[in-house]
Formats: structure tokens, sequence, C-alpha cells
């Protein structure tokens, strides 16, 4: 099969619209946080907003911290006071992984609940934990999970909100469902519902609806207030991100980040990036073998023995607030050799090699636009499978990735796009 070539995907005139619509979602999700904060003025004020997963991100709409686009995003603003807690029912998703994750309102983990921690409810199953569930109908895919402010007991599907310490006040956080890799592509959330909500505070067991399909936060306003709170959001942003690739770093070269906090991480996920600069007529090359993954859209179970992570991709991202992706390509959609081995070539589409576009073996992803005065290329791992952990992504966390990950470090070079039409990868990497 081809490579898929992605070198055309550059910003385009809807380019500003999103860029509108990042911003009117973004007001709205940290308006929502700060009303969550407000003292309350009646007895019916909503701990958890008017309505449940009010706020979608991905790629398109609130395109942040270097989101995967391959996975979508749903948040719900919280504020628990002690003893509260949110009740969660849901279908298991049709898709490569799910989760379920707090933060605070500095972006940070508080704890991750993912898919085959989650036990079924009676009489289903769970098919990212048991693979004779796989083929069971969605009414036979229920689960059920609880949001607590105490101690949290993944054993009875608990996931910990932000802690209390005793006090009343009740701290604002997110919680956040992920969605990788749904077998339909058309159905980001794996072809289900997104989980019912209902919250329970003093006694009372209140539900939440979801969202309406028509549901606009663009519709929240724009005033002092609310740019003050984006601001807020990029400054966040902008210092998890800075501080997660410091400048001393040498460019084309894979590092550990010093830092994911504020970011809003996956705690399945860890990472390695490098960081990339713009000249006319260079291009990246990067070369690694591949980590075998269960590659569900070719109908594969998530259960699949042997494969060795869960998921994996590379990604170009621009370094700059917010700090969007500008494209991925997931382990399912880059090109091998047949010794199991991926080429990327990262370039503008005018530096994009003839060689390249035309080698089945060569992924290309685009450079972004030019302007961005540096990129950030992120190459993630999910869930290593305890006999490649040695030589994953996680087990390089703090220390040299190139000294721990053997053929499975991704090698990068800047190369001259002549080198790369006369002589291929080899003529450019070392």
């Amino acid at each position: 099969m081809a490579a898929p070539d992605r070198s055309t995907a550059e910003p385009d005139p809807a380019t500003a619209v999103r860029g509108r619509r990042r911003t009117a979602v973004l007001v709205g999700l940290l308006a929502a946080a700060h009303a969550l904060l407000t003292p309350a003025t009646s007895a019916a004020q909503e701990p958890v907003g008017s309505c449940a997963w009010q706020f979608r991100s991905d790629s398109t709409v609130l395109d942040i911290a270097f989101p995967d686009v391959d996975a979508t995003y749903w948040v719900l603003p919280y504020a628990l006071a002690p003893g509260d807690s949110i009740e969660l029912h849901g279908t298991y998703p049709a898709a490569r992984y799910f989760s379920l994750n707090t933060y605070g309102t500095n972006f940070d983990t508080v704890d991750t609940l993912r898919d085959a921690q989650i036990a079924p409810d009676p009489g289903s199953g769970n098919p990212f934990a048991d693979a004779a569930a796989e083929g069971l109908p969605a009414s036979a895919r229920r689960w059920s999970a609880t949001v607590v402010t105490g101690p949290a007991d993944h054993a009875r599907n608990e996931i910990g909100a932000l802690p209390t310490g005793g006090s009343p006040t009740a701290p604002a956080g997110f919680l956040i469902v992920r969605v990788y890799v749904p077998d339909d592509p058309a159905s980001p959330t794996g072809g289900v519902p997104l989980p019912d909500v209902t919250l329970h505070q003093g006694g009372r067991a209140v539900p939440v609806p979801t969202c309406s399909s028509d549901f606009d936060p663009a519709d929240y306003g724009s005033g002092p207030v609310e740019r003050a709170a984006e601001a807020a959001v990029d400054r966040i942003v902008e210092g998890a991100a800075s501080g997660a690739f410091p400048g001393n770093n040498p460019e084309a070269t894979f590092v550990s980040p010093a830092t994911t906090s504020g970011l809003f991480p996956n705690g399945d996920n860890k990472y390695i990036g490098s960081v990339l600069t713009y000249q006319p007529g260079r291009i990246l090359v990067v070369r690694g073998k591949a980590p075998t993954f269960p590659d569900t859209r070719a109908g594969e179970p998530v259960t699949t023995p042997g494969r060795q992570v869960r998921y994996w991709s590379m990604c170009q991202n621009d370094q700059v607030t917010p700090y969007p992706v500008v494209a991925c390509a997931a382990d399912f959609e880059t090109a091998t050799d047949a010794e199991g081995w991926f080429t990327y070539v990262v370039a503008a589409p005018q530096d994009v090699p003839a060689r390249a576009t035309a080698d089945p073996t060569v992924t290309v992803l685009p450079w972004g636009s030019t302007e961005v005065p540096k990129k950030t290329l992120l190459y993630r791992n999910m869930l290593p499978a305890d006999a490649f952990y040695p030589q994953s992504v996680q087990a390089a966390q703090g220390g040299d990735p190139a000294a721990t990950m053997g053929p499975y470090y991704p090698r990068a070079a800047y190369c001259d796009t002549a080198t790369f039409e006369a002589g291929g990868y080899a003529a450019c990497l070392p």
C-alpha cells in the first residue's frame, strides 16, 4: 500500500474560522470553571454545569497542548465538595482505547482510569480485557464508574477528583473522556453515546442531561472576564510547553521532555520529542523500527496477544501558543518496509522530494506553516507490553532514549531535498 502523503495539509482558509471557534470554546470552558468557583447564589447551582460534556477537543475545535489527531476528548468541568461524587454509566466504545481522566485547573493529571481497568456491569463484558466480549452488542458492553473526592479505589471503578483536603470549598477541575482510533472514523465516540452523568451532592442524586447536539459553546460571551480566562489558560499551556522542551535541546534529535505537566497529559502515554526549525530546501528524515500494535481498523481485537504497544504515533506540532497539532501519522497510517522499519519525511510542500512520495515505504508529514519559528515533532508510545517496556518510550523517561530504545529509537537528521532525491533516507542519516 502506498504511504499516506500529508504534504498538502497546510493551513487553509478555514484556519481563521477554526481559530475563532477555538477561542469561543476556550472561553466557554474557562467560563464554566469560573462559574463553578463562584460562590453559589442558590441551591440550584449545578457543580457540573447545566449539561454534561459541553466541550469537545480535537485537532479542529479546541486544538491546544499538542493533541493527537486520532483522538477526541470530551470535557466536563466539575467542582466537588467533600462527600460529593459523580456517577457515570456508559458503554465500552468500539475503538483502540478509551479512558477517564481527571485534571486540576493547572491542567495536570489527578487520576486516570483506563478501559481495561473498568470492570463491566453484571451481565456485560469488557472487550478491552476479554476477547470473548469483542462481538457482544452494545447492550452487553455496559460499565459504571464513580468520580470521588476521597481515596479512589480503581478496583471499584473509582477515579479520584481533586482532593478537598477537608476544606468545605469545592475545588474546580476537569473530567475528560478520551477515545483513540474508533473503528468507525465517522463516529468519534466509538459508536456509542457519551456516558450518562449523575451528580451526588448532599444526599441527593441529580441526573445531569447530556448536552444536545445543537449546544454551542460559542454562545458564551467574550467580555473582560472571559478574555482574562482565555489568557490564563494560554499562560498555563505556554509555561508547560516551553518547559517540556527547553531551548538548549539539540535540534533534529529526539529527547525526553523535562515535564508534561500542564499539557493535559494522558497517563497512559509517554513522549519523546525533537525541536525543529525551517529552512528552504531542507527536510527532516526520521527512521526507526515500528512497534507492533493491534490494528483495530483492520479488525484485530485490542487484546490480540504479542503486540508490543497499544498505540503509537508521530505528530508534527507548532511550538507556539496554543501549541496546536499540524498533523499526525498513527501506527496504522504509517508505512513500513519488509523488515518493519518506518521512514518519515517532514517537509513543506515545495520541499517534498518526488522520491519520497513515490516510495511506498515512506510516510510524508507536512511541516505546517513555515512562518512558525519552531516546531515540535512528538513520538508517542501507549501502554507497552512488559516484554517491550525496556525499549519503550516509557522506559526512556528522564534519561537518554537513544541509549535504551535500541532500533526503536527514531533517528532523525536534517537533509537537503536534493540529497534525499539522489540517495533516499540512507543518504541523509549517518
